[in-house]
């Protein structure tokens, strides 16, 4: 059975039902009803200015696209998949209600810069979205960074134990990377902010639109500044991708840690209830489900990614509709980065932190090995002679299944005479962490000044 093409002056065979189904989008792209909405709007007061569309003709149009939004919100509009995609069924409705004016309304406008306007919209909106998301995940972070400042435990490298750490400043590791995350989307959204609104399907129109106009109705900078261009590029919504992918990546990597740490073998942190499950057949489990699905769908996030690079890497100038393929791994991305941060942000509000497992980590793994060769560092020794005595005295350690700490002075001076009782001092974690007194670095009053910093950045974007 073949299915009536939307544009069908040209055509003296109606559209295959097959490949019409092939080449509907509206089960995807009617998400952006309401960015087609607007831009529909935008537009319509700007022909209205320029004399295209009369006064009556205006209001016949706002009202008709006041109540399809309305239908739209309350789910009872009724979309049609043989009229290809949202822009088709929005206007076919406005016609249906309102008359000629809804044909009209289509003057000096393609499919091609209307869907370029409407993922803009979207975009440009999601990357607020999720930027709030994260910034919601920062503020978890630093409302428990807060209450951890004295909590330490050993810093890792390689999986290893390292030296002595404050939770608090491990913590906030983790919101200068949200901080940038947020910095990518703020900076995509900067540069995305461009109307294509105009452009018409490839070299603009003939008929004298105010691009400006509608550039400025709908929040823009200014109007983009070439058509092909306008109408033919993806590159704002790849940037947003791959900031995206970034986040995604963070993201998990912060799931990863819970997942680890929740482990017995760890055991610094308990995951809530709420944010784990059991086992359909062993009863003692408690899985940190969703810190281990935050992490699986990062992998979602970049195959988003990589998805739409393929579809646009061989496209000549101008539009192709291999772009109808840009919106679905958008939705994807940006749903699910959104959603991973707002679960974690939970989850890690909830945490239940075991503060003496963390602390009885210190006394195993030389921690403080570094000391040793600050101590005779800073007596004058060239640290790299420093760090073989360190060495030694570590291999002795070993040797005599005892911690640094235990060694007696005795052993410390065979291995450099500069050493005095004073190096037990040093030795002393807490001691250790408040040595390391400089920007960047976890002594207390630094990690107190970082969290007052984080706050007031994560403040001055509104976040609470």
């Amino acid at each position: 059975m073949a299915t009536k093409t939307a544009w069908g002056g040209r055509f003296t065979q109606d559209l295959d039902a097959r490949a019409s189904r092939f080449l509907a989008s509206v089960d995807v792209d009617s998400r952006l009803a309401e960015e087609d909405i607007e831009g529909s709007l935008a537009h319509a007061e700007m022909l209205c200015a320029i004399g295209v569309l009369k006064a009556e003709d205006l209001v016949a149009v706002q009202r008709g696209l006041g109540t399809i939004r309305d239908e739209v919100r309350a789910g009872t509009f009724p979309w049609d998949a043989a009229k290809e995609d949202v822009h088709m069924n929005v206007e076919a409705a406005l016609t249906a209600r309102e008359g000629d004016v809804g044909a009209r309304l289509h003057t000096g406008r393609s499919r091609n810069d209307q869907v370029a306007t409407d993922m803009r919209l979207f975009a440009r909106r999601s990357c607020g979205e999720v930027g709030d998301a994260l910034d919601a995940l920062a503020s978890a972070l630093v409302t428990r960074a807060e209450h951890e400042v004295d909590t330490l435990l050993p810093a890792y490298t390689h999986m290893q134990r390292a030296q002595p750490n404050r939770l608090a400043h491990h913590l906030l590791a983790w919101v200068e990377m949200l901080h940038r995350d947020r910095g990518r989307l703020d900076d995509a959204a900067r540069r995305m902010n461009e109307s294509p609104l105009g452009s018409g399907a490839v070299c603009g129109t003939t008929f004298p639109l105010d691009r400006a106009r509608t550039a400025a109705a709908l929040g823009f900078d200014a109007p983009t500044r070439n058509s092909l261009d306008a109408t033919a590029s993806r590159d704002f919504l790849l940037e947003l991708l791959a900031a995206l992918s970034i986040a995604a990546v963070n993201l998990s990597r912060l799931a990863e840690e819970l997942v680890l740490w929740s482990t017995q073998e760890f055991g610094f942190v308990e995951m809530a209830d709420a944010h784990t499950t059991g086992s359909s057949m062993m009863p003692q489990k408690k899985n940190p489900d969703v810190a281990e699905v935050v992490r699986g769908k990062s992998g979602r996030v970049v195959g988003d990614l990589v998805a739409l690079l393929v579809v646009t890497k061989g496209l000549p100038l101008g539009y192709n509709r291999d772009l109808q393929e840009d919106k679905a791994p958008v939705f994807d991305a940006v749903d699910t980065v959104r959603d991973s941060a707002l679960v974690l942000a939970e989850a890690v509000a909830a945490l239940a932190f075991r503060r003496d497992r963390m602390r009885a980590a210190l006394a195993q793994g030389f921690v403080v090995a570094t000391e040793v060769a600050d101590y005779l560092a800073a007596k004058g020794v060239p640290f790299r002679h420093a760090h073989e005595v360190a060495g030694r005295l570590v291999a002795r350690a070993l040797e005599d299944g005892k911690e640094l700490a235990q060694l007696p002075l005795a052993v410390y001076r065979e291995a450099h005479a500069l050493f005095d009782a004073d190096i037990f001092h040093a030795l002393d974690p807490e001691v250790a962490i408040e040595r390391r007194d400089i920007p960047g670095a976890p002594a207390r009053t630094r990690v107190l000044a970082a969290i007052a910093d984080a706050k007031a950045r994560l403040a001055a974007r509104g976040a609470r």
